[in-house]
């Protein structure tokens, strides 16, 4: 959870609070980065004990971390753990931004993804929405290349890591003797991302060191209440389930790619849905849940029948107690407009204040991009696909149909991006719903109320 900054260390200055934290593994280039940053410092600015210092037009307070060890692949050891709590009441109340430090000269395969991502989600949820990737020795990189051809050229792990933190990242030159102008930009790039999060700072995760009274850690688990002992109890079994709510304009593709996710054709295709349905299927050693609904209207929420709203709440209904994700269907041959990019949003409010936090844009017609990739894509689009990505916390995700018999990666792929939402919204995996209990339970799934 993010609260609201109260920057009590920071009282004696009349410039901006914000409290910058790095991450990395050993010899990524933290330290060399936090010194980068400090020689930008205001002449008349004394670093304090708590190394508040005046650079630009913020006080800043940067903390350096101890770099992880790459061989405790995809675990966190006890060291992790005293080096988290330390961090934790160094940065206190939290930190505004997390400056991932990734050396360029070293390549970022799935070993490092997968240490890396153990790391961060013990340090709690909504991580991702306050993290920039900042690329150290930039002076590295060929002439001939910028920084983003390097993470084209960089792999699939390093792709997901920029993907991950909404496509936010920078690049530094420690060693070249004018710092002025990159600093400069990394702490705008910093404020940008801090007005997106409406001012609001991460809180970060205490880590459970092993020692304490039992009894009060008893007494703070049964504290957590009923709801999250069913969310266990549901992430406990075996093969675990997910459900996923299909929604979107009509003639978007949900029907099409309900079908490819499930690898059957099991939703008509070819003609309008005109009732939410359900189906299932064993896909990658999970039950996968699936429902398609009825397409809104492209333009206006007032213009989509209201039968066609209470069919798509009946489909929500069907996944009780709530769906883990909603995908939003988008062809990318379609042009967003900011009308279109209301209406979406408009829809989307049927389900809640908080279901951005669970959707996932699915661009269908992935064939369509001709080799474009799908982030070239999202910035052409007038900036309105920009706009709708943030508002679903930069969760996305292309498929192709006509490759749906020779590539099931894109599938799985899919999955592994739904795992990691869920992940990543901690105790509220799911878009709760509920049932009207005073009907009988024919009459139930006709009357599905969205909490």
């Amino acid at each position: 959870m993010a609260t609201v900054s109260s920057d009590l260390n920071a009282e004696d200055s009349s410039l901006p609070a914000r409290r910058l934290l790095l991450l990395g593994f050993q010899g990524s280039g933290k330290t060399s980065t936090l010194n980068t940053i400090l020689s930008q410092k205001k002449n008349n600015s004394q670093t304090d004990q708590q190394h508040w210092v005046n650079i630009l037009t913020w006080r800043l307070l940067i903390i350096d971390t101890p770099g992880w060890k790459l061989e405790t692949e995809g675990t966190t050891d006890e060291s992790d753990s005293k080096n988290q709590q330390s961090i934790t009441d160094r940065c206190s109340p939290g930190p505004h931004a997390l400056l991932m430090v990734v050396p360029i000269g070293v390549p970022f395969t799935e070993h490092h993804w997968q240490g890396l991502w153990a790391r961060v989600q013990a340090l709690g949820a909504g991580i991702w929405r306050h993290t920039i990737v900042l690329f150290t020795c930039e002076d590295q990189l060929p002439q001939d290349m910028g920084v983003e051809e390097f993470i084209v050229d960089g792999g699939a792990a390093l792709q997901r890591l920029v993907e991950r933190c909404g496509c936010r990242y920078h690049a530094l030159d420690n060693t070249c003797s004018d710092k002025s102008a990159p600093v400069a930009e990394l702490l705008q790039k910093v404020e940008e991302m801090v007005q997106e999060n409406q001012g609001w700072f991460f809180e970060m995760a205490r880590p459970n060191l092993g020692f304490g009274d039992e009894d009060t850690e008893n007494e703070r688990e049964e504290d957590r209440g009923t709801e999250v002992e069913g969310t266990a109890a549901m992430f406990s079994s075996s093969p675990r389930e997910l459900r996923v709510l299909l929604v979107g304009w009509s003639g978007a593709g949900k029907s099409s790619a309900g079908n490819l996710l499930l690898g059957c054709r099991v939703f008509e295709t070819g003609r309008p849905t005109e009732v939410s349905v359900c189906h299932q299927a064993l896909v990658a050693g999970q039950c996968l849940t699936v429902v398609d609904t009825p397409g809104w209207d492209w333009f206006s929420v007032q213009r989509t029948p209201s039968s066609i709203r209470k069919q798509i709440k009946l489909g929500a209904g069907l996944l009780h107690p709530g769906p883990h994700v909603l995908l939003l269907v988008i062809p990318v041959v379609s042009t967003l407009t900011p009308k279109k990019r209301q209406a979406l949003k408009g829809h989307l409010e049927m389900f809640g204040k908080e279901a951005c936090q669970h959707t996932l844009v699915l661009f269908s017609c992935g064939d369509r991009l001709y080799g474009t990739s799908i982030e070239d894509h999202i910035q052409r689009d007038r900036g309105e696909l920009l706009k709708l990505m943030q508002h679903c916390w930069n969760y996305y995700h292309v498929l192709d149909c006509t490759k749906a018999s020779q590539d099931r990666s894109q599938v799985t792929e899919l999955l592994r991006k739904i795992e990691e939402m869920v992940a990543e919204n901690g105790e509220k995996p799911f878009l709760p719903v509920k049932l009207n209990t005073e009907l009988d339970k024919e009459k139930m799934s006709g009357r599905c109320i969205l909490q």
